[in-house]
């Protein structure tokens, strides 16, 4: 079974919304062939802190709703990390920003459970290798998230 580990920075997010995630990410494991030691962690935080992570990784300097750091994602100048046998596979971090989550669901006309459901999804197919930089990758990408999320029963 999927390994997650939750870091509440903004003490907000209760545990019907962590369990949620637990169920979702875990579902989304199983279809996507993820080993079962796999490890994920998610850190919820406010738009101040995710804004700061932006700008220090990704050179954007303004808040942003989930942003995913891959464990196995290499730059041209890293060392590639392999797991030794018997240990187990951590896959990255999920932070996600409680205030723009809130924000989106009212946005969007549903409610935060389906947001806060929504983006850890979007983020865990992140540390998977799924992009958007493309068209063609957003098809995929987009078209995967909503099979997922229809799949576990978590619609508009």
């Amino acid at each position: 079974m999927l390994d997650l580990y939750f870091n509440d920075e903004t003490n907000t997010v209760d545990e019907n919304i962590q369990k949620l995630i637990s169920e979702i990410l875990t579902h989304a494991a199983k279809l996507e062939g993820v080993p079962e030691d796999a490890e994920v962690s998610v850190t919820f935080m406010t738009d101040l802190e995710i804004q700061k992570i932006n700008a220090e990784y990704r050179g954007i300097d303004k808040s942003t709703d989930v942003i995913s750091f891959a464990l196995e994602e290499m730059t041209d100048d890293e060392v590639a990390i392999v797991a030794e046998e018997g240990m187990p596979n951590v896959l990255g971090d999920i932070i996600i920003s409680v205030e723009t989550a809130k924000q989106q669901a009212a946005d969007y006309g549903h409610d935060f459970k389906r947001e806060m459901g929504f983006l850890s999804l979007h983020g865990f197919l992140h540390l998977l290798g799924y992009d958007h930089m493309t068209e063609d990758d957003e098809a995929k990408m987009f078209g995967r998230q909503k099979e997922i999320l229809d799949s576990f029963g978590l619609e508009r």
